[in-house]
């Protein structure tokens, strides 16, 4: 019984340790890309995004000669 419990209770720290990982690793990419020059602003950022959907939509839907 004491082995499950302990098998029970590692999915829940599991899960906070992956969480923990994922943040730590976007926060240093963000870091270093900072670092290096290369984060985008907001507005930049947001026009790259609309960039993409529009590139996304017109390769989802090509207009046919």
């Amino acid at each position: 019984a004491g082995l499950l419990l302990i098998l029970g209770v590692d999915t829940f720290l599991d899960m906070g340790r992956s969480a923990t990982n994922a943040v730590g690793n976007s926060i240093a990419t963000a870091v270093v890309a900072k670092w290096e020059g290369e984060l985008l602003s907001e507005d930049a950022a947001e026009a790259n995004l609309k960039s993409i959907d529009a590139e996304a939509a017109a390769l989802a839907h090509p207009i046919s000669a």
